[in-house]
């Protein structure tokens, strides 16, 4: 393995085709040593070929894949240095949790004596924080001491990539974010690098460093998590990742103004686009609600819905002309802040520098 390699993947104009299906449109992607990258796009969008083409299990129909600088084309999945965490786990449920992780390292040629097996998987359990369960047999083990068990058995033999196929999807809320943090600390202990893939915004904006968002068999933007969601590339990555209010209207007075629908006006940053259509992109935490006051220059709307979270509160606003605007309105720490009921008559005022500006193709 080229240890001198700064990527510890690479796809090289990879495409993956089964019979007429394009499952991924031919592909260029670098996966920096040590990071910790999310694939996230909905179902279908070919995020969970790519990791199985990095794991082996699947081989493109053209370009290459490298792992650690070396060309992976036609090297079996137990020959390459990585591990897979499974949707499922696929642990030995006749086995307990010792035989589980010992399996991989059992496998090794040339073999490992017993003591130099116990070693490290005795150091894989209290990396996952399972010390005191070797003996468990894994029925005897929640949701959430399964999923390390399948961490523990991944990274005991030391892998140079670790690959997580939506390992989080089959655990609740309070669980899952549990694990999001234990995931976290495992990648920081390892040094390794972390590949998710995920169909949730959440989990890949709070985990990876660097999130790939992937469409229809494309990648449509790889970035970090913040410009991800404050600067999307484009309407789909604006829509998919976070909530969105998306408005249709026209640049004027040469390009630094949007007037909307319904006559409105707000000033943009229309990043080199020319006057035309456009799309407006707003995330609804941008927007603030406030006490209707005749300015001819905010959006006037009615409160139809409301939804209580807590820290926030949500709300459908009804503008004439325009539709439904989503707003997200956070609390301050007391609890004081001005709770609107639905039926009130508000006034919305759109941060600075907020929208996002795309062309409407024609």
């Amino acid at each position: 393995m080229n240890t001198g390699s700064e990527f510890d993947v690479e796809f090289r104009a990879v495409a993956k085709r089964f019979g007429p299906v394009t499952a991924v449109e031919e592909t260029d992607f670098q996966l920096p040593r040590g990071s910790f990258v999310a694939l996230l796009g909905p179902s279908g969008c070919g995020k969970t070929t790519c990791l199985r083409m990095i794991g082996g299990f699947e081989q493109p129909s053209s370009g290459r894949v490298l792992i650690g600088g070396e060309d992976m084309t036609g090297v079996a999945p137990y020959r390459r240095p990585v591990n897979m965490v499974f949707q499922h786990y696929a642990l030995f449920p006749h086995f307990d949790v010792e035989t589980n992780i010992a399996y991989g390292l059992r496998q090794v040629r040339p073999k490992l004596d017993e003591a130099e097996i116990k070693r490290r998987v005795g150091e894989a359990l209290e990396m996952v924080h399972l010390g005191r369960f070797a003996k468990r047999r894994i029925h005897e083990m929640s949701g959430g001491q399964q999923q390390r068990v399948a961490l523990a058995r991944a990274i005991v033999n030391k892998p140079r990539v670790l690959l997580l196929d939506e390992p989080l999807a089959a655990l609740d809320k309070k669980l899952r974010i549990a694990m999001q943090m234990e995931l976290q600390n495992l990648h920081r202990d390892l040094g390794i690098t972390f590949l998710l893939v995920t169909h949730d915004q959440e989990e890949a904006l709070s985990m990876s460093d660097r999130v790939c968002v992937m469409n229809a068999g494309r990648i449509v933007q790889f970035a970090s998590p913040q410009e991800i969601y404050d600067r999307p590339a484009d309407p789909f990555v604006a829509d998919f990742v976070g909530r969105n209010n998306a408005l249709t209207a026209t640049l004027s007075d040469g390009g630094s103004i949007a007037t909307l629908e319904n006559g409105n006006q707000i000033a943009i940053d229309p990043a080199g686009l020319s006057v035309g259509k456009v799309l407006v992109s707003i995330r609804p935490e941008a927007i603030r609600i406030v006490k209707a006051s005749g300015d001819a220059k905010r959006l006037r709307g009615t409160v139809t819905h409301r939804i209580f979270l807590g820290a926030s509160a949500e709300y459908s606003i009804a503008v004439s002309g325009i539709g439904s605007i989503l707003v997200l309105s956070g609390r301050d720490a007391g609890g004081s802040t001005e709770l609107h009921e639905p039926g009130a008559e508000v006034e919305l005022e759109i941060a600075p520098n907020a929208p996002r500006i795309f062309s409407m193709q024609s």
